[in-house]
């Protein structure tokens, strides 16, 4: 799926997302996005990133990663990007994305925390097989088909599932 000017212009006659439609008086301009960050605000969470300090090694200096002139991570560790997925993601965007958008990140962050978590409670697995199609619901209202595919959603939640069934971890419950 695409997510140009054309495709925009079908929204109008395939579904009700007002907010995505091109604008009649700019008709070559698609609207921002409504998670889309000013450079003040990339500048800020930059600076904040910047800013973190880690007890006792719990993840490297982030402020290594962080490139103030394009406002962007980069070079990020594997622990370092599970630690800004489930902890840091939800802190950093609260103030600055509308809550349609922060919400369906805190429920990511939440849904990342609970499948890396050490030990797995069934129970809190079968939950998240549930949750998980929500969560995809919620994110196909509010970003463009481009920005994720189906099939890898679907991916996610078999998983959950073979998680679940096959016990690849120590369970609880």
């Amino acid at each position: 799926m695409k997510d140009n000017l054309n495709a925009r212009k079908d929204l109008k006659i395939i579904c009700n997302r007002s907010e995505l439609e091109v604008d009649k008086r700019r008709p070559n301009v698609m609207p921002k996005a409504i998670y889309t960050l000013t450079r003040e605000q990339k500048r800020r969470i930059c600076e904040w990133v910047t800013h973190l300090k880690f007890f006792n090694d719990y993840a490297t200096n982030l402020a290594h990663c962080v490139d103030m002139t394009e406002l962007k991570l980069h070079a990020i560790k594997s622990h370092d990007c599970h630690v800004l997925m489930q902890k840091l993601i939800r802190i950093a965007f609260r103030e600055m994305l509308p809550e349609l958008v922060w919400g369906a990140l805190t429920e990511i962050n939440i849904l990342f925390k609970i499948q890396c978590s050490t030990t797995l409670v069934v129970n809190k697995l079968q939950e998240l097989e549930v949750r998980a199609v929500i969560i995809l619901c919620n994110l196909e209202k509010i970003f463009p088909p481009s920005f994720f595919r189906l099939n890898r959603a679907l991916n996610y939640s078999l998983a959950i599932r073979n998680t679940r069934v096959e016990g690849l971890y120590n369970t609880v419950g």
